[in-house]
């Protein structure tokens, strides 16, 4: 054999196969080789990898070079075939295998038979290594231009085996093959790897422009802040349902709390009715192993659980988590039958996820700290002492005997304490409103234990505009009293004083018993609230401390926070 005509032929080969590889790419850039950039067990796919590999076979024949007396061909449907198989599986490879070794038949040769049955092998080589591959879970290296490369050469060897084994006569055919060996072995493989190649691009620039759409999760977490703070319910999912729909052009969005959809956007709407149970076996499974559960019609089958007609054929289901990771409903994109599901990126649709569990989860934690901050408040309400209310009401009748216009001062007082405990509007209060409280709580006291009490106050003006959870200053100055200097035989003495260190207001009550006692699991429950109020609002740095140096002093100091307050 002249090793020159044989590279002559080689060179005429890789050129054909050129023309090959420049129309595969020019069709890579159309949808149409969406369906390739996968493996795919979808039927639809399957039919479309059908179609495509055909045509590229039906081509590798077409474009074929004659030698010897145009009883054989140099060509190269091998490519066609083996990415048929690998790409579409057994089943594919052979359909095309089959298609494109009989159109070689019909153009009849010394190799007519050989070659058709070539074809058909060769699909079937691609669909059995796709196989063995998937159930390994090498998927990847499918789309492995070395291992596809590698593939094709044996395809090619398996060729010329056939060929010496039913061509006849022997000897025209070992020469006919010793002219096509070197041409095929080297424009074959390289051809597939090639087209692989352009189909792996074609998946990567897939991929890039939906890594584009993660950008969208911030600005849907943009539009969609504060809707679920507000509560995850149905008329909320609805709003952010719509605004994903809208932002991100899936062919559905859902959203379900444990058991029921809450909200349903886009194709099935007819079906996917809001309010209705979950029967979907994948949302289901989400739910009960906090899973993100991707049936993409291929590898995981996807139906629709309510109606077979239901034109969608994929869906991703994300858990939104909400206490300690506890799954509290989904979220769920769709795709309909007709459009691949790698258009939307799996990392968007599990940060959207994320984003509006945050968002469900702050929600909640500001509706439990307005709840409990609420029941704080009630029971601070609740501490009126019946037996003060009682004493300032037999000194007030006292008192009428004597001081006419003193009793009316103190039934102003007891007025203005009993509506500051019963009815003050907000959480928060000035310090001027809690001065005004204790002051009329103080004035009682006055009244009762006449020169038995007497109480100091050292509270500079500019610090009466500062603000400070309501009910801060009432319960440690009627403790000062009750627990303090009423038991006290000489005079007791209280006092109450405020300053602004750095950005810290600090309060102070002190009175002259130093008879404070810590109590075992708390300090009281009026000192109590009001340390957990001032630490949940402020943090831990901040709340209620206590001094005590036994029979001489009880200091309790107060810290919040001036400039969120002020």
């Amino acid at each position: 054999m002249d090793i020159s005509s044989s590279l002559a032929l080689s060179v005429a080969l890789l050129q054909q196969t050129a023309i090959y590889l420049i129309i595969a790419y020019i069709l890579s850039r159309t949808p149409l080789f969406i369906p390739l950039t996968r493996t795919t067990v979808r039927w639809r796919h399957q039919i479309a990898c059908y179609v495509i590999f055909s045509l590229f076979c039906l081509m590798g024949v077409l474009l074929g070079l004659p030698v010897v007396n145009a009883n054989a061909q140099a060509n190269t449907p091998v490519i066609g075939a083996v990415l048929a198989g690998l790409l579409g599986g057994p089943g594919v490879g052979l359909a095309v295998g089959i298609t494109g070794g009989l159109y070689r038949y019909e153009l009849g040769g010394l190799f007519a038979l050989p070659a058709s049955i070539n074809i058909a092998v060769q699909g079937l080589l691609g669909g059995l290594t796709q196989r063995y591959l998937v159930r390994r879970g090498k998927t990847e290296l499918i789309f492995n231009p070395f291992l596809v490369g590698g593939i094709t050469f044996v395809a090619v060897l398996l060729e010329f085996g056939i060929d010496l084994a039913l061509a006849r006569p022997f000897d025209q055919a070992l020469y006919i093959v010793s002219r096509l060996a070197l041409p095929e072995l080297i424009a074959a493989p390289l051809g597939a790897a090639i087209f692989v190649e352009v189909l792996v691009d074609r998946r990567e620039r897939i991929e890039r422009a939906s890594r584009a759409f993660s950008g969208k999760a911030l600005e849907i977490a943009a539009h969609a802040d504060g809707v679920l703070r507000d509560g995850f319910n149905q008329e909320n999912a609805m709003l952010v349902a719509r605004i994903i729909y809208e932002q991100i052009g899936v062919g559905a969005v859902a959203i379900t709390d444990r058991e029921k959809i809450l909200a349903f956007i886009g194709i099935g709407n007819d079906h996917h009715v809001p309010g209705t149970q979950i029967a979907s076996r994948h949302t289901l499974q989400a739910i009960a192993n906090n899973e993100v559960v991707y049936a993409d019609g291929n590898e995981v089958a996807y139906q629709c659980s309510i109606s077979p007609t239901c034109k969608l054929g994929s869906n991703l289901v994300i858990p939104l988590a909400g206490e300690d990771g506890k799954v509290i409903g989904t979220i769920k994109l769709y795709e309909p039958k007709t459009k691949i599901f790698s258009m939307i990126n799996r990392t968007l649709g599990e940060g959207i996820a994320k984003l509006l569990s945050s968002q469900i989860l702050a929600g909640r934690y500001e509706q439990q700290r307005r709840f409990l901050m609420q029941s704080e408040i009630k029971l601070l309400h609740a501490q009126i002492n019946p037996h003060f209310v009682f004493n300032a009401l037999n000194t007030i009748q006292s008192i009428t005997y004597e001081d006419i216009d003193k009793a009316r001062s103190l039934i102003g007082d007891l007025s203005v304490f009993l509506r500051k405990n019963l009815k003050r509007p907000t959480e928060e209060a000035t310090l001027s409103d809690e001065i005004e409280h204790i002051d009329a709580f103080l004035h009682i006291q006055l009244a009762r234990f006449s020169d038995r009490l007497f109480v100091e106050t050292d509270i500079p003006e500019e610090l009466l505009t500062a603000r400070l959870p309501a009910f801060t200053l009432q319960p440690i100055v009627e403790n000062a009293v009750k627990h303090g200097t009423s038991q006290l035989l000489q005079a007791g003495r209280i006092r109450i004083a405020a300053k602004q260190l750095d950005n810290v207001l600090i309060l102070e009550v002190e009175d002259n018993a130093g008879l404070y006692e810590p109590r075992v699991g708390g300090d009281g429950l009026g000192l109590n609230l009001v340390d957990r109020r001032i630490k949940n609002k402020h943090g831990d740095s901040y709340g209620v401390t206590v001094v005590c140096e036994r029979n001489i002093s009880t200091l309790v100091t107060i810290r919040v926070p001036r400039e969120a307050a002020s």
